[in-house]
């Protein structure tokens, strides 16, 4: 959907009316699947988006991006399906002075089990088996499995 920018347009209003109670007044998005939604939640609240990215395996704020004390930082991710990148992306904005208001995503295909310490809004829910490669069924077929996203998760 994001590759159409009047679809990413829409689910970016549609989070920021579900995440205007948390007075935000930065977004960050870990890259590269939460750069699109995130610009445009950071369009719908009239707030910066910034992103974070991979520099030496840890996500980091880069490229003159900054965060301070005073900004209300908002997370905001494509799926969330773990949570690992979630986090990792609120580790690196309270490590640049930054306090984490909340989070939020377009899908949440974890049958909403993630959790985080923070108040967490999706547009969608669904519930999705995940499964490491030793226990995939695809795998035990010998079928081919796709990757789409930026972590080895089998599903």
């Amino acid at each position: 959907m994001l590759q159409h920018p009047n679809h990413a347009e829409t689910l970016g209003r549609a989070i920021g009316a579900r995440t205007l109670e948390l007075a935000a007044t930065v977004v960050l998005s870990p890259a590269l699947g939460g750069v699109v939604i995130g610009h445009e939640v950071g369009r719908a609240l009239g707030v910066r988006a910034i992103f974070a990215e991979r520099q030496d395996g840890k996500l980091t704020i880069r490229r003159g991006f900054t965060l301070a004390e005073h900004d209300r930082v908002l997370v905001i991710e494509d799926v969330f399906t773990t949570g690992a990148s979630t986090r990792e992306t609120m580790d690196a904005a309270r490590a640049a002075g930054g306090p984490v208001v909340g989070a939020a995503a377009i899908v949440d295909r974890s049958g909403g089990t993630v959790r985080f310490d923070v108040p967490c809004q999706a547009l969608l829910g669904l519930s999705l088996p995940v499964y490491e490669p030793e226990t995939c069924p695809l795998c035990a077929q010998g079928l081919p499995v796709s990757k789409p996203g930026s972590r080895p998760v089998l599903a």
